[in-house]
């Protein structure tokens, strides 16, 4: 991770801690400048979907690779 993509990882990080689907969820985030990679394993389809819709509507991001699993 470049210095200049700190900002951005800690607002994702703190957006994905604070929501209540993601409650006790614990997965990989990596940014790059726009985009959002995801990895890790969550406990649903929903709270898949849910991790990249909350993270879409974050300024800066554009674009998500949404590695998690179902599990």
């Amino acid at each position: 991770m470049q210095p200049a993509d700190q900002p951005l990882n800690d607002h994702v990080d703190a957006v994905i801690h604070t929501s209540p689907h993601l409650a006790g969820r614990r997965f990989r985030v990596r940014t790059v400048a726009d985009g959002v990679t995801l990895e890790g394993r969550v406990g649903s389809y929903f709270q898949k979907q849910m991790a990249q819709e909350i993270i879409l509507r974050i300024d800066g991001v554009s674009r998500i690779d949404n590695r998690l699993e179902v599990g």
